[in-house]
Formats: C-alpha cells, sequence, structure tokens
C-alpha cells in the first residue's frame, strides 16, 4: 500500500481539488482523479528528500490557532500603521537564536513568519543557527525573539524533533 500511496492524505486531497474543480462526480472523473492522485505524489516523492515524521495533533492545533491569532494581529498593526502611522515607523533587522534543527519545522516557521505582516524571515546567519528577521515598526526586540521562540519555534520542536530528543 505504502508503495503505491507513499503520501495518502496527499492523495485524498487531490482526488478532491480534482472532483471540485470539475464540478461532478462522475466515472471518468473519479477514475482520472485517482490516477492524479496516485501519479503525482509518485512523481514528486524524489523532491522530498526527507520523511516528515509529524505528531502531536493538539500542540499543531494550537499552533495554527497561535499563528492566526498573530496574523490578525499584526494586520491590524500594520494596516494602522500604514493609514494613520504618518513617519515613525522603526524599521529593523534583529537576530532570533534558534535551537529548531528540523529542514521541515524550519520550513514552516519560515511560512508562518512570512505570511505575518510587518516581519520578513531574511536568513539563517551563516556560521551561526540565528535568524535574521526584519521587522517593519520594532518596538521591543525582546518581545519578537520571546515571541517565536515560546510560541512557534518550541512547538514546532516538539512537532518534528520530539523522537530525536
Amino acid at each position: 500500500m505504502k508503495r503505491w500511496l507513499p503520501t495518502p492524505l496527499i492523495s485524498l486531497a487531490l482526488l478532491l481539488l480534482w472532483l471540485m474543480l470539475n464540478q461532478s462526480i462522475e466515472a471518468a472523473h473519479i477514475l482520472l482523479g485517482a490516477l492524479i492522485a496516485i501519479a503525482v505524489p509518485l512523481l514528486i516523492a524524489p523532491l522530498r528528500p526527507t520523511a516528515v515524521r509529524v505528531s502531536r495533533p493538539l500542540t499543531i492545533i494550537r499552533l495554527t490557532f497561535h499563528s492566526l491569532i498573530e496574523i490578525l494581529r499584526s494586520s491590524f498593526n500594520v494596516c494602522i500603521l500604514i493609514l494613520f502611522g504618518g513617519g515613525r515607523l522603526n524599521t529593523q533587522f534583529i537576530r532570533v537564536p534558534l535551537d529548531l534543527r528540523d529542514p521541515h519545522g524550519l520550513a514552516v516557521l519560515a511560512c508562518i513568519i512570512n505570511s505575518t505582516p510587518g516581519t520578513v524571515w531574511v536568513e539563517i546567519i551563516p556560521g551561526s543557527n540565528d535568524l535574521a528577521l526584519h521587522v517593519f515598526d520594532l518596538h521591543d526586540a525582546a518581545w519578537w525573539v520571546d515571541m517565536i521562540k515560546s510560541k512557534l519555534e518550541q512547538p514546532l520542536i516538539d512537532i518534528f524533533e520530539q523522537e530525536k530528543a
């Protein structure tokens, strides 16, 4: 089974997406969708060099909820700054030391940070495991470091690196 469906959730999502895009559930669409749902994960398997081991669904839900709240909060703050802020912005780069090493966890962290208005993941600084982060209006660098370490990085460590610890 694992040989034909290496990622069953992705296959299911592809089949459902195919059926939704075609807006009909006919035998031909189901057959073609199933073919796509089997073929695409098999074809892209070599592009993903390491397997992903995800666990702790409650931590995933908590991380998702916190990330959405932070994105909404930042959207509101950036909107207010753009509309009414004038010239009093404090745009700066900060360094955030990271303990997270899993490439999948780092990719999720990058997606969350870049989805949050007012912040941009710049790079992992060469020679260290520090994140260079650009903040649109920085008032307290320690708050940003603490928020990323406790609310984002620690749940990602729990999700992706639990068996390595």
